[in-house]
């Protein structure tokens, strides 16, 4: 024989309603580094966010047409006395982020500049070594 169940709407609309997991943001996960990336004529200009990182904590590298930024935010352990931490969102620790670009960096005039959490890469191009022939004696 074929159970029979009364249908309630208002059962669908709140089951689990008061026992599902309230979230309240995941822990603090490391954050990628948000840029953009321009090419413009014989340079590229990276703009990157590093909100809250001092400028000595930073680093570029290049190689050929890979860029490597990385950073790191140090956390101050300052508590005071009666002072009890509720929650903490802030990223403390290292980022970084690598990406290639399309023609190799000429290192030696390559700029930067760190203002209000933007990093600012001024990368120009290598010029093109043109291949030539060898003569064969």
């Amino acid at each position: 024989m074929a159970n029979i169940t009364r249908y309630d709407p208002f059962d669908d609309i709140f089951r689990g309603f008061f026992v599902r997991p309230v979230e309240f943001g995941s822990p603090a996960e490391a954050p990628q580094i948000k840029m953009d990336v321009k090419e413009q004529g014989e340079n590229y200009q990276v703009h990157a966010e590093l909100p809250g990182i001092k400028k000595e904590d930073i680093h570029v590298h290049i190689d050929g047409a890979m860029v490597s930024i990385s950073a790191e935010r140090k956390q101050e352990k300052e508590v005071k006395e009666g002072e009890r931490v509720l929650r903490t969102e802030r990223y403390y620790g290292k980022v970084s982020r690598s990406f290639q670009l399309g023609q190799d960096i000429d290192e030696s005039k390559a700029t930067a500049k760190f203002t209000d959490g933007v990093l600012e890469l001024t990368l120009p191009k290598k010029t093109a070594t043109s291949a030539r022939r060898l003569a064969i004696d």
